[in-house]
C-alpha cells in the first residue's frame, strides 16, 4: 500500500494538452522543456504523458482533440479536485458559467467534466474513484 495520500478538493491533480497535432506539440514541449514523451494508447491513436528528463516522473499530458477529448479547446487545462463532480458542474451554470464537456467517466479513475468560468477560462473538475 502507497503512503501517498488522496489528493484533497480543491487541489490541482493533473495538467493537460489538448489539440490536433498532439505529435507535433508533443516534440516541441520535448525540445522547448525536455520533457521525455511516453505513448499512451487510447485505441485508434496515441496520446503521451510528458515526463522530467531525470527522475522520469510523469508531470503532464499532451493529447490529440479525438475520442473524449474531442471539442476540448487547444490550451493547457488543469484539473482540480471536487467531491462530485454533477454538483460542481450544476453549480458552475447557476453562477454563470457554463458546461463544455461531461460530466464523463474517466475509465476506473473517476469522473471529469470541463467548464467555463464566467470569465471564459476552461477549467477541468476530476472526483477520483473511491
Amino acid at each position: 500500500m502507497s503512503d501517498e495520500k488522496a489528493p484533497e478538493p480543491g487541489s490541482i491533480a493533473w495538467t493537460d494538452l489538448t489539440v490536433d497535432n498532439a505529435e507535433e506539440i508533443k516534440d516541441f514541449y520535448t525540445e522547448v522543456v525536455g520533457w521525455k514523451p511516453v505513448a499512451f494508447d487510447m485505441g485508434d491513436y496515441t496520446d503521451f504523458t510528458m515526463n522530467t528528463p531525470d527522475s522520469g516522473r510523469t508531470v503532464a499530458g499532451v493529447c490529440h482533440a479525438r475520442g473524449v477529448n474531442a471539442g476540448l479547446p487547444p490550451q493547457w487545462l488543469i484539473y482540480i479536485i471536487v467531491e462530485d463532480v454533477a454538483a460542481s458542474a450544476a453549480r458552475c451554470t447557476a453562477l454563470g458559467g457554463r458546461v463544455i464537456a461531461g460530466p464523463k467517466k474517466m475509465g476506473a479513475e473517476g469522473e471529469y467534466c470541463v467548464i467555463e468560468d464566467p470569465a471564459g477560462a476552461a477549467v477541468a473538475l476530476f472526483a477520483p474513484a473511491r
